[in-house]
């Protein structure tokens, strides 16, 4: 199909001097209609439909910007770029103010002027191209790189990598590639899983491994340990493409060294985040401490203790006692109160001011439950763009600028991402076994089909504290939830299509840590 010639209007009072300008742009195949002045070019509007406007500022009878305004009532959507000969501040702000797409000031080249037009006209298209050209490069190399991943560094690789091709490629509009990044997504969700299985027994029984929950504090937070105080901030359930897509909101403030960890299994909070505050195995923390440990798997009594199991983490680490100032933050209607006690808490040198903020988690369990929320994070692109929006207007994002403001650095993480379920795998268990959709234990435990998930009886797998006898532990696996035979279509209707947490998936281990420098006043990050 022959692609619709773009239309564009010039307004000039002296546009027979820019005749050059306007062969080139109709050489390039543009539409190109010139007038003098800005009556003319509202009726010429009023009358016609033009992709973009070249508005000069200066011209007798009605200026550029009132012309402008007009536009901006009748015609809200038209992009327009501003062309006039002030380089004075006050006009680039006025017209910038007024929403235009691009502003040049005379005298202008040909060549400039096509770099603007087919920068607004034809960017996204251009995009487009160079992401499938980028991706359809990198693809043979890419799948050989997912079938030879044997380590963790090399399965991180991978994963990393198809992560920013499915925001890049989704941005760019590129369904059918996105399907083939999604379809290598699967392979790799497959053969991650075969390798954890065969893998993570050994690493929490002090095996060579990766960087773990229980690693976190001690190789992230303990160097920045100084006079100053140094943020722990913990986002609730966030997964890396929710990460990437943050990041660039957060550099405007910071310097940002991103790296990652495996989330410790189950991949949930009351096992992953209490990793990452006490430094220890779920079995290490029921030891010290059997009177925190509830088998009931309770998120409100296993997470009860996080400022408490940091204390003795970084007393164990260094030798002394560090400040710990911890707050749990739900709802961004405590801002400003989260706000005044950070500032009170920054007033103690030495000390560590740690925040968990569960909007995401929160986000994540409410959407199964909420038709409206279903809908409007319906896949990972909108819950990665619903995490933005939220994000931007966030307590935590207010929190990070005061931090950058002050001059105080920042470890930022997660203690566990999550997948979008889309099978159900039948469990047989009894009416003790824990609740959770992506692992189960309890006595007698079985899953239909092995393939499903990790299935182990020793307690030690998991580094867990001795159950029962009899007690199984599973743990789902690729983006399967368990469901229970007497209640299969029920389960099926309610969670296929939701976002758990909990299994054996990269993007449930496989999560972001960042150390965030703050930038010197006035420098702002390239684009």
């Amino acid at each position: 199909m022959e692609a619709t010639v773009k239309r564009i209007l010039w307004v000039d009072d002296e546009i027979g001097l820019l005749r050059p300008h306007l062969l080139f742009l109709q050489a390039r195949g543009y539409h190109v209609d010139a007038i003098t002045n800005g009556d003319d070019a509202l009726d010429l509007v009023r009358d016609n439909v033009y992709d973009l406007i070249l508005l000069d500022e200066q011209m007798p009878g009605r200026s550029g910007l009132e012309v402008l305004e007009i536009l901006r009532r009748e015609e809200p959507h038209l992009r327009v770029v501003m062309v006039t000969k002030s380089e004075e501040d006050h006009t680039m702000t006025e017209a910038i103010g007024r929403q235009v797409a691009d502003y040049l000031v005379k005298p202008t080249s040909p060549r400039q002027v096509l770099s603007v037009v087919t920068r607004i006209l034809e960017g996204s298209s251009i995009r487009q191209q160079r992401a499938a050209q980028d991706f359809a490069s990198r693809f043979g190399r890419l799948s050989q790189k997912r079938q030879e991943a044997r380590t963790h560094e090399e399965f991180a690789e991978v994963f990393c990598e198809l992560t920013d091709w499915d925001i890049r490629l989704e941005a760019a509009g590129e369904v059918g590639l996105l399907d083939t990044v999604h379809a290598m997504m699967v392979d790799l969700r497959r053969d991650f899983g075969e390798w954890v299985i065969r893998e993570y027994p050994g690493w929490v029984r002090d095996g060579e491994r990766p960087v773990l929950s229980v690693d976190l504090v001690r190789e992230h937070v303990l160097p920045l340990l100084g006079e100053e105080p140094v943020f722990l901030v913990v986002l609730d359930c966030m997964r890396l493409d929710q990460w990437r897509v943050i990041a660039p909101l957060i550099a405007r403030h910071f310097d940002i060294e991103e790296s990652y960890y495996y989330s410790i299994l189950p991949t949930a909070t009351p096992y992953s985040r209490n990793a990452i505050f006490s430094g220890q195995f779920p079995d290490e923390v029921a030891r010290d401490r059997p009177e925190w440990w509830d088998a009931s798997d309770d998120e409100g009594s296993l997470n009860a203790f996080e400022d408490e199991l940091l204390r003795e983490q970084l007393k164990r680490l260094t030798g002394r006692d560090v400040p710990v100032h911890y707050q749990k933050i739900f709802s961004d209607r405590e801002g400003e109160q989260v706000l005044a006690r950070v500032k009170s808490a920054l007033k103690t040198p030495r000390s560590v001011v740690a925040l968990v903020f569960n909007f995401v988690d929160l986000m994540t369990h409410g959407r199964s439950e909420s038709p409206i929320l279903m809908e409007v994070a319906k896949d990972e692109a909108a819950l990665r763009n619903l995490t933005r929006g939220w994000f931007e207007r966030s307590t935590l994002f207010a929190v990070l600028k005061e931090a950058a403001r002050m001059g105080h650095k920042v470890i930022m993480t997660t203690d566990h991402g999550s997948i979008l379920c889309q099978h159900p795998a039948t469990v047989f268990a009894r009416r003790d076994a824990t609740s959770n959709l992506r692992y189960k234990f309890g006595a007698d435990l079985k899953v239909e089909d092995a393939s499903t998930a990790f299935s182990t009886s020793d307690e030690r797998d998991l580094r867990f504290p001795k159950g029962k006898l009899g007690t199984t532990y599973v743990v789902a696996l690729d983006d399967y939830f368990f469901v229970y035979p007497t209640k299969l279509r029920e389960y099926q209707r309610r969670y296929r299509n939701s976002f758990l947490h909990g299994g054996i998936s990269p993007e449930e281990m496989i999560v972001p840590v960042a150390r965030l420098t703050p930038r010197p006043t006035g420098v702002v990050p390239p684009r």
